[in-house]
C-alpha cells in the first residue's frame, strides 16, 4: 500500500511510503519484533511523549503566568524538526513519516469533539447582551490587523518562490492576524484578577464575537482555498455551508429539543441519545468536510445548536477531561510538528518577522484605543483591551493548519505565523501585569474585627463556601449570629471555584445568572444550589441581606480575591470553612489540601478577623419552632486579642433567646507564671522588657474586657461563667476533657496568634494544623472524644508593631489596632437583647 506524503520541508509531490496495512499491532519483543515498526505502540509512545512534554512546559511556565496553549504549541516545536527532529534518529524513530497521517487523524478527531464542546458551552445569547462598545471593540480590533495580513501578504509573496492565489492568501493571513482567541483570553483574565471586572467583560464579549466572526471567514477562506478551482465551485461551497446552518438550525435544534421534553427532570439521558448526539458530531463533520469547509466548522454548529441545560452537562462530563486534556495537546503538538524554524531563512525574513509581531499587535491596539477614546475611557484601559484582543490560539491554529494543508501557506510563512501567534500570546500576560494594575482602594475602615463593631450599626460578613455541603451549618451559625432591626446583618456569599482548562464556560458562570435556564455545567449548579440555599435563608429571615458573588481563579492566588473583596466591602469578619470534613465514623478526613492554603493565605492577608468553622453540623437538633433555634456554644478563653474576639462574636450570639453560652477562663496558677519569665540570662535586654510590658497590657485588656462581660451579663440564666486554674497543657487538656462536651454544639475559641502561653505548653508539639492554634487543633483533631463543631477566631490586629506609631504602611491612620482600641472597647455598648 502506498501513500503520497510530501517530506517535511522538502516541495517534492512524488515521495513515496511503503507499509503493510497489517502492521498494526506487535507480537511482542521476544518474537523479535521491534514495536516501533507498529502503528498502535508508535502512536502510544508519541501520545506520550506529547502529553509529558507539554505537561512539564505548564509546569515550567506556570510561574510566568502563560497560557496552557503556548505550552502545548511549544512541546510541538521541541519534538519537531526544529529541535528534537533536528536528529535524524529522533525522527526516524519517532516521528516516520508513516505515522504522520495516524496522528493527524487522531488529532483532528479530538479538535472535532472540542470544537463541539465549545459550541455547547458558548452562550449566542451573551452577544445579545453586548452593548455597542463591546461589537465596536471587536470590529475594530479585527479591520487593522486585517489591513496588516494585506501588506504582509505581498511582502511574503516577493520573498516566497511558489504560486498561490493572492486572494486566498490575503484571506489566511488577515484572518489569522486579526483573530482573538476567547477561551486563551478568558483563563488569562481570570489568571490576572480580571475577569468580573468591566473591563474583563468588555474584553469577554468582544473576543466572543470577534471568534464568531473568525468562523465566517475561515468559512470563505476554506471555500477559496481551491486554487485551481473555479470561483462558481466557491460559490457552491459557501451557499451549501449556509444551508447546513439553517439545517442544523430548524431540524437539528427541534429534534434536540424533542429528546430533551421526553427526557423527565432530573433523570439521566438514556445511552442511545447521547450515542446519537456524538455521532452527530462525526456526520456532521463529514459532511461539512465533503461539501469543502473544515470538518470542525460542522462540529462546532452541531454543538452551537445543542440548547442549553442538563444535556449540556452531560456532554461536558462525558468528553471534557478526555478531550481537552489527551487529544487537544495532539493537534498543537501536530502544529508544532509541522513547524520547521529552519525554514525562515536570511535576516531579511527574520526581519519581517519582527515587523509582522510589531505591526500585527499594534494594529489591534490601534484599533482598539480608536474605539475606547471614542467611549471616553482612560488611555490605560485602551490600551490594555488591544493588548488582551492579541491572544491567540485554538481558531488561529486552525486556520494555519488548514492554509498548510490547502497548500495556501508554505513551510516558511506556517513556520512565521506559528512563531507569532507563541510569541505575541507570551507577551500579553507580563505587558498587562506590568502596565495596568487596577487602583485598590486602600479604604481605612474602624470596624475591621466584630469586637469594634457598635450593636447599633450593620454587621457584614463574608462567608466563604467551595461546596453545598458548607452551606447548612454555615446558615445556622449565621441564624445564631442574632440579626435584629438595630442591628441587622449584611451576608456576602463568596462561592470559591477553582479555575480550570474550562475556560469557555466562565462567561456563563458570571453572566447567566438571572436567565432562568438550567445551569449549564457542574461548577453553575453548584453555584445555583449555594444561592438558591442563601436565598431562601434571606427571605425567612428577618434583618438579613445575602449577595451571591462567585470567584474564579486558581487555588495559589484565590485568598486575593477573598481579601480584596473583603476590603471593598468594608466586612468585619471573614467565615471560610476547615479543609476536613468529618466522615460517618466520626473521624476527619480532608477533603482538598489546596482549600487548607487557602485558609493560610487568608489568615496571613486578612484585612479584618477570620473565623475557620470546623463543620460537625449545627442543626439546631432541639428546635423549638419554625423560626426558633437552641444552640449550647461555649468559650474557652485563655486570653489575647483572638479569644476577646472570640469571646466577642459569642457574646452576639447569647443575646439570641434560643441561645445559652458558657464561657469557661483558663487562669494560670503559680507554678505556670515562673518559666514564662525565663526567656533569657540578660535581665537587662530591651526587648524582654517590652516582651514582658505589652504582656502586662494584654492581661490589664483581657481583665477589663472580661468584667465587662460578667457585670453585664451576671443576671443572665442562659449565659454561665467559670473560670480553671491550670498550671500547665496537660492540666488544660484534662481541664477540656471534663466537661461534657457533646452537650454543647458549637466551641468558639482563639486561635492565639503570637501569643505564648504556659496553659497551652507542649500542645503544638503535636499539632496536625497549626493554623487552628493549640486549642483548635485539639478540639478538631479525630482523636479528641467530641462531634462538636468548632469555630477558630483570629482577630485582625492592624500591623504588628507599627500600631505602637498607630500608622500603617501606606500612611493611613489606624485606629483599628488592639493596643489604641482601648478606650474604644471601654465605651462599647452593651449589645441589644
Amino acid at each position: 500500500m502506498s501513500d503520497n506524503q510530501p517530506t517535511a520541508g522538502n516541495n517534492s509531490e512524488d515521495t513515496i511510503v511503503c507499509y503493510a496495512p497489517t502492521m498494526i499491532t506487535t507480537n511482542g519483543v521476544w518474537q523479535g519484533d521491534n514495536p516501533l515498526d507498529y502503528s498502535l505502540p508508535l502512536f502510544i509512545l508519541q501520545l506520550t511523549l506529547v502529553v509529558v512534554t507539554t505537561r512539564f512546559l505548564v509546569f515550567i511556565l506556570k510561574p510566568f503566568r502563560q497560557p496552557r496553549v503556548i505550552s502545548e504549541i511549544m512541546g510541538g516545536v521541541i519534538l519537531g524538526p526544529s529541535v528534537l527532529g533536528r536528529s535524524e534518529v529522533f525522527a526516524s524513530t519517532i516521528f516516520p513519516l508513516r505515522s504522520v497521517m495516524v496522528l493527524e487523524t487522531m488529532a483532528n478527531v479530538g479538535l472535532l469533539y472540542f470544537l463541539f464542546l465549545v459550541g455547547v458551552e458558548m452562550d449566542i445569547s451573551v452577544i445579545k447582551r453586548t452593548g455597542k462598545k463591546a461589537l465596536a471593540i471587536a470590529i475594530a480590533g479585527m479591520i487593522l490587523p486585517f489591513f496588516t495580513g494585506l501588506a504582509f501578504s505581498f511582502l511574503m509573496r516577493k520573498e516566497s518562490t511558489h504560486t498561490m492565489n493572492q486572494g486566498t492568501f490575503v484571506l489566511f493571513l488577515g484572518v489569522a492576524l486579526s483573530v482573538t482567541a476567547f477561551p486563551v483570553l478568558a483563563r488569562v483574565l481570570a489568571e490576572l484578577k480580571l475577569i468580573n471586572t468591566e473591563l474583563g467583560r468588555i474584553a469577554m464579549s468582544s473576543a466572543l464575537i470577534n471568534d464568531i466572526c473568525a468562523w465566517i471567514l475561515l468559512c470563505f477562506a476554506i471555500a477559496l482555498a481551491e486554487n485551481d478551482s473555479a470561483s462558481l465551485a466557491s460559490l457552491w461551497v459557501i451557499l451549501s455551508s449556509a444551508a447546513f446552518v439553517v439545517f442544523c438550525v430548524f431540524v437539528v435544534r427541534p429534534a434536540i429539543s424533542w429528546i430533551i421534553r421526553r427526557t423527565p427532570e432530573g433523570e439521566t439521558f438514556s445511552e442511545f441519545y447521547i450515542c446519537l448526539i456524538l455521532t452527530g458530531v462525526m456526520i456532521s463533520g463529514f459532511i461539512t468536510d465533503a461539501i469543502g469547509t473544515h470538518s470542525v466548522f460542522g462540529a462546532f454548529v452541531f454543538g452551537l445548536v445543542i440548547p442549553n441545560g442538563p444535556l449540556g452537562v452531560i456532554l461536558i462530563e462525558k468528553l471534557e477531561d478526555f478531550v481537552s486534556g489527551l487529544l487537544l495537546p495532539l493537534f498543537f503538538a501536530m502544529s508544532g510538528l509541522k513547524t520547521n524554524v529552519g525554514a525562515i531563512q536570511g535576516a531579511t525574513t527574520w526581519g519581517l518577522l519582527a515587523l509582522v509581531i510589531f505591526l500585527g499587535t499594534a494594529g489591534k491596539i490601534a484599533g482598539t484605543i480608536f474605539v475606547t477614546m471614542f467611549y471616553q475611557m482612560p488611555i490605560r484601559e485602551g490600551l490594555t483591551l488591544g493588548l488582551l484582543m492579541n491572544t491567540k490560539g485554538l481558531i488561529e491554529m486552525i486556520i494555519l493548519n488548514v492554509g498548510k494543508d490547502q497548500r495556501v501557506l508554505d513551510d516558511e510563512s506556517f513556520a512565521i505565523m506559528v512563531i507569532v501567534a507563541v510569541i505575541v500570546t507570551g507577551l500579553v500576560t507580563p505587558i498587562v501585569t506590568a502596565i495596568y494594575r487596577p487602583a485598590r482602594k486602600f479604604i481605612p475602615y474602624k470596624r475591621r474585627t466584630i469586637q469594634r463593631s457598635k450593636p447599633d450599626v450593620e454587621l457584614r460578613i463574608l462567608v466563604c463556601v467551595h461546596t453545598p455541603r458548607n452551606v447548612p451549618t454555615i446558615i445556622n451559625l449565621l441564624e445564631a449570629s442574632h440579626p435584629t432591626k438595630r442591628s441587622p446583618m449584611c451576608v456576602y456569599v463568596l462561592h470559591l471555584v477553582e479555575l480550570t482548562g474550562r475556560a469557555s464556560a466562565m462567561l456563563i458562570v458570571h453572566n447567566s445568572r438571572k436567565s432562568g435556564r438550567p445551569a449549564l455545567n457542574r461548577t453553575q449548579a453548584q453555584s445555583d444550589h449555594i444561592i438558591n440555599a442563601f436565598e431562601n435563608y434571606e427571605q425567612h429571615a428577618v434583618c438579613v441581606s445575602v449577595q451571591p458573588l462567585t470567584a474564579i481563579s486558581p487555588y495559589s492566588t484565590m485568598h486575593e480575591d477573598i481579601c480584596n473583596l473583603a476590603e471593598d466591602k468594608r466586612v468585619a469578619f471573614i467565615i471560610i470553612p476547615f479543609h476536613k470534613q468529618q466522615t460517618v465514623d466520626g473521624g476527619m478526613e480532608a477533603t482538598n489540601p489546596a482549600f487548607r492554603m487557602v485558609n493560610q493565605n487568608v489568615l496571613a492577608n486578612s484585612p479584618c478577623s477570620v473565623g475557620i468553622l470546623v463543620d460537625r453540623g449545627l442543626s439546631g437538633s432541639t428546635r423549638l419552632a419554625t423560626n426558633q433555634l437552641s444552640h449550647h456554644i461555649a468559650v474557652l478563653f485563655f486570653g489575647g486579642p483572638d479569644d476577646r474576639e472570640a469571646l466577642s462574636y459569642a457574646w452576639r450570639m447569647s443575646a439570641h433567646p434560643g441561645i445559652s453560652l458558657t464561657v469557661m477562663r483558663f487562669i494560670a496558677g503559680e507554678d505556670a507564671a515562673q518559666p514564662a519569665r525565663q526567656c533569657s540570662g540578660d535581665t537587662n535586654d530591651p526587648r524582654i522588657l517590652t516582651v514582658e510590658t505589652q504582656d502586662q497590657r494584654e492581661k490589664q485588656i483581657d481583665e477589663e474586657y472580661i468584667n465587662e462581660f460578667r457585670m453585664y451579663n451576671a443576671n443572665e440564666e442562659s449565659v454561665f461563667y467559670t473560670e480553671r486554674v491550670v498550671n500547665n497543657g496537660e492540666e488544660t487538656v484534662a481541664a477540656i476533657r471534663a466537661m461534657d462536651i457533646n452537650a454543647h454544639d458549637l466551641f468558639v475559641v482563639g486561635r492565639g496568634q503570637g501569643m505564648i502561653s504556659p496553659l497551652t505548653a507542649g500542645l503544638t508539639d503535636w499539632s496536625e494544623c497549626p493554623e487552628l492554634g493549640a486549642i483548635g487543633d485539639l478540639l478538631a483533631s479525630s482523636d479528641f472524644a467530641a462531634t462538636v463543631s468548632v469555630l477558630v477566631v483570629q482577630q485582625y490586629v492592624g500591623t504588628g508593631l507599627q500600631v505602637e506609631a498607630n500608622v500603617t504602611p501606606d500612611g493611613l491612620g489606624q485606629p483599628d489596632d488592639q493596643y489604641s482600641g482601648l478606650q474604644l472597647m471601654n465605651k462599647r455598648p452593651t449589645p441589644t437583647r
